[in-house]
Protein backbone atom coordinates (compact mmCIF):
# COMPACT_ATOMS: atom_id res chain seq x y z
CA UNK A 1 0.00 0.00 0.00
CA UNK A 2 1.29 3.35 -1.08
CA UNK A 3 0.34 7.17 -0.26
CA UNK A 4 0.90 8.83 -3.25
CA UNK A 5 -0.34 12.80 -5.06
CA UNK A 6 -3.18 11.94 -6.81
CA UNK A 7 -3.67 12.85 -10.77
CA UNK A 8 -5.99 12.95 -13.34
CA UNK A 9 -6.10 9.71 -14.32
CA UNK A 10 -7.57 8.56 -10.70
CA UNK A 11 -10.59 11.31 -11.10
CA UNK A 12 -13.32 8.06 -11.40
CA UNK A 13 -11.85 5.82 -9.07
CA UNK A 14 -11.72 8.81 -6.42
CA UNK A 15 -15.37 9.72 -7.29
CA UNK A 16 -16.49 6.34 -6.51
CA UNK A 17 -14.73 6.85 -2.96
CA UNK A 18 -16.91 10.18 -2.74
CA UNK A 19 -19.83 7.87 -3.57
CA UNK A 20 -19.12 5.98 -0.41
CA UNK A 21 -18.34 8.66 2.02
CA UNK A 22 -21.48 10.87 0.32
CA UNK A 23 -23.86 8.21 1.10
CA UNK A 24 -22.73 7.91 4.41
CA UNK A 25 -23.03 11.92 5.05
CA UNK A 26 -27.18 13.33 5.45
CA UNK A 27 -25.94 16.77 4.03
CA UNK A 28 -25.15 15.28 0.59
CA UNK A 29 -26.25 13.62 -2.19
CA UNK A 30 -23.87 11.38 -4.09
CA UNK A 31 -24.05 12.94 -8.01
CA UNK A 32 -20.53 11.33 -9.63
CA UNK A 33 -20.83 13.60 -12.71
CA UNK A 34 -20.42 16.68 -9.84
CA UNK A 35 -17.80 14.60 -8.11
CA UNK A 36 -15.14 14.45 -10.89
CA UNK A 37 -16.04 17.99 -12.02
CA UNK A 38 -15.00 18.95 -8.49
CA UNK A 39 -12.12 16.29 -8.07
CA UNK A 40 -10.93 17.95 -11.76
CA UNK A 41 -11.27 21.31 -10.40
CA UNK A 42 -8.88 20.77 -7.38
CA UNK A 43 -6.21 18.78 -9.37
CA UNK A 44 -6.20 21.87 -11.74
CA UNK A 45 -4.99 24.30 -8.75
CA UNK A 46 -2.38 22.18 -7.07
CA UNK A 47 -0.32 25.18 -5.28
CA UNK A 48 -3.69 25.60 -2.86
CA UNK A 49 -5.35 22.49 -3.43
CA UNK A 50 -3.96 18.56 -2.55
CA UNK A 51 -5.90 15.16 -2.93
CA UNK A 52 -3.21 12.07 -1.64
CA UNK A 53 -4.71 9.10 -3.04
CA UNK A 54 -3.97 5.00 -1.05
CA UNK A 55 -3.66 2.76 -3.88
CA UNK A 56 -2.88 -0.96 -2.95
CA UNK A 57 -1.98 -3.10 -6.40
CA UNK A 58 -2.77 -0.90 -8.65
CA UNK A 59 -6.11 0.38 -7.21
CA UNK A 60 -6.90 3.54 -5.16
CA UNK A 61 -8.49 2.49 -2.07
CA UNK A 62 -8.36 5.65 -0.24
CA UNK A 63 -8.31 9.13 -0.12
CA UNK A 64 -8.08 12.77 1.51
CA UNK A 65 -7.98 16.08 -0.10
CA UNK A 66 -6.91 19.59 1.55
CA UNK A 67 -7.25 22.93 0.53
CA UNK A 68 -5.31 26.15 2.04
CA UNK A 69 -7.88 29.05 3.37
CA UNK A 70 -6.41 32.34 5.11
CA UNK A 71 -6.58 32.52 8.97
CA UNK A 72 -7.21 35.92 9.87
CA UNK A 73 -6.97 34.80 13.79
CA UNK A 74 -3.80 32.59 12.85
CA UNK A 75 -2.21 35.18 10.45
CA UNK A 76 -1.42 32.52 8.04
CA UNK A 77 -2.99 29.64 6.38
CA UNK A 78 -5.71 27.37 7.56
CA UNK A 79 -5.34 24.06 6.02
CA UNK A 80 -8.70 22.50 5.60
CA UNK A 81 -8.99 18.41 5.27
CA UNK A 82 -11.72 17.73 3.08
CA UNK A 83 -13.25 14.56 1.98
CA UNK A 84 -11.62 11.64 3.88
CA UNK A 85 -12.42 8.00 2.93
CA UNK A 86 -11.04 4.82 3.09
CA UNK A 87 -12.99 1.87 1.48
CA UNK A 88 -14.53 -0.61 3.93
CA UNK A 89 -12.49 -3.43 3.80
CA UNK A 90 -9.51 -1.42 4.39
CA UNK A 91 -10.80 0.06 7.30
CA UNK A 92 -9.01 0.10 10.77
CA UNK A 93 -5.33 -0.21 9.18
CA UNK A 94 -4.24 3.06 10.04
CA UNK A 95 -4.55 3.96 5.88
CA UNK A 96 -6.61 6.70 7.13
CA UNK A 97 -3.56 8.19 9.27
CA UNK A 98 -1.55 7.99 6.69
CA UNK A 99 -3.39 9.67 4.54
CA UNK A 100 -4.53 13.02 7.02
CA UNK A 101 -0.60 12.83 7.73
CA UNK A 102 0.27 13.03 3.73
CA UNK A 103 -2.20 15.74 3.56
CA UNK A 104 -1.06 17.64 6.72
CA UNK A 105 2.68 17.48 5.53
CA UNK A 106 1.97 18.77 2.14
CA UNK A 107 0.08 22.01 4.27
CA UNK A 108 3.18 22.09 6.59
CA UNK A 109 5.44 23.03 3.15
CA UNK A 110 3.00 25.30 1.99
CA UNK A 111 3.41 27.38 5.65
CA UNK A 112 -0.30 26.40 7.21
CA UNK A 113 -0.48 26.50 10.68
CA UNK A 114 -3.81 25.44 11.71
CA UNK A 115 -5.68 21.66 10.33
CA UNK A 116 -9.42 21.84 10.20
CA UNK A 117 -12.04 19.61 9.57
CA UNK A 118 -15.61 19.08 9.31
CA UNK A 119 -17.39 15.65 10.10
CA UNK A 120 -20.92 14.25 10.26
CA UNK A 121 -22.23 14.95 13.86
CA UNK A 122 -23.88 11.63 13.20
CA UNK A 123 -20.71 9.34 11.50
CA UNK A 124 -19.55 8.28 15.15
CA UNK A 125 -17.15 5.68 13.46
CA UNK A 126 -15.46 8.93 12.00
CA UNK A 127 -15.71 11.25 15.05
CA UNK A 128 -14.25 8.34 16.91
CA UNK A 129 -11.16 7.70 14.54
CA UNK A 130 -10.75 11.60 14.35
CA UNK A 131 -10.97 11.56 18.39
CA UNK A 132 -7.75 9.25 18.55
CA UNK A 133 -5.75 11.09 16.02
CA UNK A 134 -5.98 14.31 18.82
CA UNK A 135 -8.31 16.22 16.93
CA UNK A 136 -10.76 18.73 19.17
CA UNK A 137 -14.47 19.57 18.71
CA UNK A 138 -14.38 23.55 19.10
CA UNK A 139 -17.24 25.69 19.65
CA UNK A 140 -17.61 26.27 15.83
CA UNK A 141 -20.46 25.02 13.74
CA UNK A 142 -20.92 24.62 10.35
CA UNK A 143 -24.02 26.74 8.16
CA UNK A 144 -24.90 26.43 4.55
CA UNK A 145 -26.49 28.03 1.85
CA UNK A 146 -26.78 27.08 -1.67
CA UNK A 147 -29.81 28.69 -2.83
CA UNK A 148 -28.36 32.38 -2.82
Amino acid sequence: MTIRPANRSDVPALALLLGELFSIEKDFTVDYRKHEKGLAMMLDFPGERTIMAAEDGGKVIGMCAGQLSVSTVEGGWSLWIEDMIVTEAYRGQGIGHKLISAVAEWGKKKGAVRLQLLADKNNTPAIEFYSKQGWKTGNMFCLRKTDF
